[in-house]
């Protein structure tokens, strides 16, 4: 423990500095420098505040499609009519249009570009697929390309894009329709991958088809990056423009159809009594099936007859995506989301059962529910998830899910988890990015960051206690240690760890700054703002930083460029606590403390030896003088006489202070070191001697002066016993064992074994032969047992 004496600084403030000030030219170092610097000038198109401006504008595009699935061939083969509306201030020469089947086509950059195998984990799925890419000609073809006369346009197919080029520009405010023919044949969803394709069931001989990414369709033109023309590579997803689509879906007659929008001739494709129950499911308070598992059997066992069209209209919609399949089990419930009537439906073969019967349409409600309360209504009609190759997948207002129990109908918990989880985030993302209309292809994080984090809101209210695999600070912690990362302002396509950057850092974010920085209130509030500005328009990550400090009222800036634009981590640690008490001055008291003080002080090894040894000072009296006998202690009249001034100065010439030198308090000074980079809140919990505790929570800016060092002073009437640094684990620290003063000694567990000697080559020829014998042994008697009665009697 030190002594104080009380100055001007003590009085001034508590929180210490206890490095010197930052240079101004020390850009690295200031974590609180504003991101003026880095974010677009804000203009008549997007706001400072992070709204839309007085000028924003998009582009819009309709479809009127007409297809058939070949059920033989797994082919697809489609006309379009586009219709597509120029709201640009900009006259367009020639227009683009993204060809997403080229990514399989035996040219294409993404089968060219990826990233170099694993050898000593090369797996026997990853050498199929590459062997069945060898084999499968995949791309699209398009057969033509004509103006609203019929009249040929010129085109060109640059890899995964094709240009059209128009006879005159596209002026502002004018439109213009065109249509394209084209085929293309469906991959192997199950060995090759992709984000739709097909499933073979050999058991029954049937497909499953989940079609997406699958017309041509219109590439975005922006007020940010003109054409957005980025190649697809397979995993910067796209972004499109909104519009109404009518689709007309010719398939097997057994075929039942689950599309984006709402089936528009149910009496043409349905039974009777189908049709009843999807009547009678708008109003139904659990899920009834439309086509029910033994209608569902009886088209796997039976050929089709001929082909049916199924009509679909969706409105408002930026993609268009589709299943079919003979095999598939239809469920669905009717569902009000804020007014808003909205059937969920599930469709799913038998191979589902029993765990999507009983989860998949549930799931769907309960994500529009917690989704709308945190964004806004939603707006569609219908909401659907889907079995069948592909993982995990999302369109408008249709989403594609994989999980399923093992083929004896057990599942395990992981799967019955993942199945709920998948299907949340997947039909959470109809909000992001399907009506809140970021770009996919640039910045993954702003869907499945902002989706991921709505996710584990959602698993939150689907039981206590849900396993969700992200969202808690603690679980990113090791992930943003490793040294295989880049910061989550990076372009889709070149992201390291693409699971914990893209989706679970800035869910993590999100929820350290909904839970720790910005509290639940001033969050969802800001949060809801961004939603409800962008719904139906095209933010970009600017709108997404400007909006959440524009609502919140909170500098944020050192939040975004910390957690999004660098790959700092977090590591504060206590360094050491420092214990004062302030010096009263006066003399009785201040030297009767310091003579206990010096009684107290250990003797070393060496006094407690020497201290027997006999002393010439003992031996010669007249070797002793003033200072043998002199009390270092011992109050002198000169002490008394300066502490009587001090105390009269203090009187008249500081308005009575003098009762200050009397305060009864302990001084305790937190070292802390920022040992990750990443400047966060500090939560201290402290333990006092008497058993009480308290709380403290200190914002992020304790490190705008000095961002690896600062201390923190508590000036308490008690003694502190213990220190807790971030005792909810609420900040991402990456070492937890320098959260604690004093340090606890770290635990952990280990098991013994005893290493067995392996066999020598003898032994295993030994064991080989016997195994040979005994297995031949077997045969004999088996044999035996399989003897005709005949040959029994001979």
């Amino acid at each position: 423990m030190s002594r104080l004496r009380a100055t001007a600084w003590i009085s001034a403030g508590l929180a210490l500095t206890l490095a010197g000030s930052v240079s101004s030219q020390d850009f690295s170092r200031d974590k609180f420098r504003q991101l003026e610097e880095l974010l677009p000038t804000a203009n008549a198109y997007r706001t400072a505040s992070g709204a839309p401006g007085h000028g924003y504008w998009q582009q819009r595009a309709d479809y009127r499609i007409d297809v058939e699935l070949d059920d033989e061939s797994q082919r697809i083969t489609g006309s379009e009519v586009v219709t597509y509306y120029n709201r640009s201030p900009d006259a367009l020469s020639y227009l683009w249009l993204q060809l997403d089947p080229n990514l399989w086509a035996p040219d294409a950059d993404g089968r060219a570009v990826p990233r170099e195998p694993d050898f000593e984990e090369f797996g026997y799925g990853t050498l199929r697929r590459m062997l069945l890419l060898e084999k499968f000609g995949g791309g699209i073809t398009v057969e033509a390309v004509r103006d609203g006369s019929g009249g040929a346009l010129p085109y060109t197919i640059v890899k995964t894009m094709m240009r059209i080029d128009l006879p005159q520009p596209l002026a502002a405010g004018e439109q213009l329709t065109f249509e394209v023919d084209w085929w293309f044949t469906v991959n192997d969803a199950d060995d090759i991958g992709g984000r739709s394709g097909w499933e073979f069931f050999k058991e029954d001989g049937n497909y499953i088809y989940e079609i997406a990414q699958w017309f041509p369709r219109m590439a975005a033109y922006t007020d940010v990056n003109g054409w957005m023309h980025k190649q697809f590579l397979g995993r910067g997803e796209f972004t499109l423009e909104l519009g109404d689509y009518q689709v007309n879906i010719t398939v097997p007659d057994d075929h039942i159809v689950a599309a984006t929008g709402v089936l528009q001739n149910p009496e043409e494709v349905l039974t009777q009594a189908q049709r009843l129950r999807l009547h009678e499911a708008a109003t139904a308070e659990r899920p009834i099936f439309i086509v029910t598992p033994e209608e569902a059997l009886g088209n796997e066992a039976t050929p089709p007859h001929g082909k049916k069209t199924w009509t679909f209209h969706a409105k408002n919609v930026r993609d268009f995506a589709f299943a079919s399949s003979r095999k598939f089990i239809w469920d669905a419930q009717g569902h009000n989301v804020g007014g808003n009537p909205v059937l969920a439906m599930s469709f799913f073969p038998k191979e589902g059962e029993p765990l999507w019967s009983r989860y998949s349409t549930h799931a769907i409600i309960h994500t529009l529910n917690v989704y709308s309360r945190y964004t806004f209504d939603y707006p569609y009609p219908v909401a659907i998830s889907v079995n069948g190759p592909v993982g995990g997948m999302e369109y408008p207002m249709i989403c594609f899910n994989g999980p399923r129990p093992e083929k004896d109908k057990t599942y395990r918990e992981r799967t019955k988890y993942g199945l709920i989880s998948v299907i949340i985030h997947e039909v959470g993302h109809n909000y992001f990015p399907m009506i809140v209309n970021s770009d996919e292809r640039q910045w993954t994080w702003m869907d499945e960051g902002l989706n991921t984090f709505l996710q584990t809101l959602s698993e939150a209210e689907w039981e206590e206690d849900y396993p969700s695999r992200r969202g808690e600070p603690q679980g990113i912690a090791e992930y943003m240690t490793s040294e295989n990362q880049v910061p989550i302002m990076t372009n889709s396509e070149s992201l390291l760890q693409f699971g914990n950057n893209a989706y679970a850092k800035p869910a993590t974010a999100l929820h350290i700054l909904r839970e720790s920085i910005l509290g639940r209130e001033l969050f969802d509030f800001a949060f809801q703002q961004y939603a409800r500005r962008w719904k139906f328009k095209r933010p970009m990550p600017a709108d997404f930083f400007r909006t959440l400090e524009d609502a919140s009222g909170i500098d944020l800036d050192w939040f975004w460029r910390g957690w999004f634009y660098t790959t700092d981590h977090v590591d504060i640690a206590i360094n050491q606590v420092r214990q004062f008490e302030l010096d009263s001055r006066d003399p009785e008291i201040e030297k009767a403390k310091d003579r206990q003080k010096d009684a107290q002080e250990p003797e070393t090894l060496g006094e407690q030896r020497n201290k027997a040894l006999p002393k010439r000072v003992d031996q010669y009296e007249e070797l002793k003088d003033f200072y043998n006998r002199y009390d270092e202690f011992a109050v002198t009249q000169q002490d008394r006489e300066e502490y009587e001034k001090l105390i009269e100065r203090l009187k008249v010439e500081d308005e009575g202070d003098e009762y200050l030198l009397k305060t009864e308090r302990n001084f305790f000074l937190i070292e802390l070191e920022n040992l990750g980079g990443l400047v966060m809140p500090v939560i201290l919990e402290v333990e006092y001697t008497d058993g009480s505790h308290e709380e403290l929570r200190l914002p992020a800016e304790i490190w705008r002066y000095d961002p690896e060092k600062v201390g923190k002073l508590i000036m308490t009437e008690k003694v502190i016993a213990s220190i807790t640094l971030d005792p909810h684990r609420e900040t991402a620290d990456s070492d937890l064992d320098n959260n604690y003063w004093p340090r606890k000694p770290i635990k952990s567990r280990f098991q013994l074994f005893k290493r067995k000697r392996p066999p020598n080559a003898m032994q295993e020829a030994k064991d080989a032969k016997e195994k040979a014998q005994e297995k031949a042994k077997e045969m004999g008697k088996s044999k035996k047992k399989k003897k005709k009665p005949s040959e029994l009697r001979r």
